[in-house]
């Protein structure tokens, strides 16, 4: 395990093989930190011990962060899904409620690759998306992003270059994310590449199902077909309360699936605040 104060001397890097987090407190930052560290040392170890349950279709992992993951896929059955489908967002979930013990006052975020964790504070919580920024009001629900697609940290069923979700917890949304891209899709189209998941990582929680190895020409209304799919799957999950909203992005064409009639403390303010210009999650 590695933990590194970044040089802006703010944020807090963790680091312990595949996972990487960076990790902010606005407030009783030492006492957050050290209460990250604690949490972080060993909880590689902890998902290593169980990773049979966390890679078994209705899997029952008994850690924490196993049990976040099952929690977090759980309402997607009976379609195929596994734990794993929530680790990065369940662990960002774990680390960020021992740093809300200890520091009750301000704005905290864990970010494990994207799949971010917060709690909010006074100032909206900013996040970087294909297209520009957006900012999160303080008192919208939102607590927790994912994305997922093709050329992601995990293999896709699908062919979305990106699926960002909002929901309720980065564990919530790290599944969802996952299920919406698996749902962007061209099936038998040539123009797509795919190999069983466990010829290219014997030990995938995916086992011989086919996975998008690459994605050559398609036209715009092939892209809309794929996109329309995804769209349709996150409807159905914006309905059942499993999401607050997505946005699928491929081949150059985005979609965004939020309530048509929105709540004011929710999407409509997130959409009012939203602007196209570079930025990065703070």
């Amino acid at each position: 395990m590695q933990a590194v104060l970044m040089s802006d001397g703010v944020r807090l890097h963790l680091n312990d093989g595949p996972i990487d987090l960076i990790v902010f407190a606005e407030t009783d930052r030492k006492a957050a930190y050290d209460a990250a560290c604690a949490r972080f040392d060993g909880l590689l170890q902890e998902l290593a011990d169980e990773l049979v349950e966390l890679r078994r279709e209705g899997g029952q992992p008994q850690s924490p962060v196993g049990r976040r993951m099952a929690a977090a896929t759980a309402p997607h059955a009976p379609e195929f899904i596994t734990p794993m489908a929530a680790v990065a967002g369940a662990v960002a979930e774990e680390i960020l409620e021992v740093m809300d013990a200890v520091a009750p006052q301000g704005k905290l975020w864990v970010n494990n690759g994207g799949d971010i964790a917060w709690r909010p504070g006074a100032q909206p919580m900013r996040l970087a998306m294909p297209g520009g920024t957006v900012e999160i009001p303080s008192e919208t629900p939102f607590r927790g992003c994912a994305t997922s697609g093709r050329g992601g940290r995990s293999h896709s069923l699908g062919i979305a270059d990106t699926v960002t979700v909002l929901a309720s917890g980065a564990a919530a949304a790290d599944a969802a994310a996952t299920m919406i891209a698996n749902k962007v899709d061209l099936p038998g189209h040539p123009a797509v590449t795919r190999q069983p998941a466990n010829d290219l990582a014997p030990d995938s929680d995916l086992g011989a199902r086919l996975v998008t190895v690459a994605l050559g020409p398609i036209t715009p209304e092939e892209a809309v077909e794929a996109l329309d799919r995804g769209a349709a799957h996150a409807e159905q999950l914006l309905e059942r309360g499993l999401v607050g909203a997505a946005q699928l992005w491929l081949a150059g064409q985005g979609r965004m699936v939020a309530p048509r009639l929105p709540d004011p403390e929710m999407v409509a303010e997130v959409v009012a605040r939203a602007r196209v210009a570079p930025g990065s999650k703070e």
